[in-house]
């Protein structure tokens, strides 16, 4: 199914959220196991670098926020609302954010590894300086609909 597909059978269950707008994106790194995840309710956070954000002029996400997660094939697996959004360094990323990214062992050492490799890549590929205390943005959420 896709993403507009996903949106209409969502606002026919739910039709207060008729007038509410929603994006529609997959995961920057294995987008299918993490759109699985978010399925699953393993994955309920993602972190995402706060400069990509300017470079590609994009808003940063928002409390309330409805978005649709496609895997790598751009299918809808399931809609989600943001809970919680916030920006720290890097390198301050907490133990329970780390946990409920749902990655891996789930732990802040798999999930620092797995992070700097991501972000040092995309750093080079950007032009932009990377540091283990670059801004990030941290994201909760809640799956709503599958």
């Amino acid at each position: 199914m896709k993403a507009k597909q996903m949106w209409n059978n969502f606002i026919q269950l739910h039709p207060e959220y008729q007038d509410s707008a929603y994006s529609a994106w997959s995961y920057g790194a294995i987008p299918d196991q993490l759109a699985e995840l978010t399925l699953k309710n393993i994955k309920t956070a993602t972190t995402s670098a706060y400069e990509l954000y300017a470079l590609e002029d994009e808003p940063l996400p928002q409390v309330n926020e409805l978005s649709i997660i496609l895997d790598s094939n751009d299918n809808a697996i399931c809609m989600t609302k943001t809970t919680k959004v916030y920006v720290v360094p890097l390198n301050e990323v907490s133990a329970e954010h780390a946990f409920k990214e749902g990655e891996g062992d789930r732990t802040l050492t798999y999930w620092r590894k797995e992070h700097i490799d991501f972000f040092t890549k995309i750093y080079q590929e950007t032009n932009l300086r990377f540091s283990e205390n670059i801004p990030v943005v941290c994201e909760e959420f809640e799956m709503i609909y599958n």
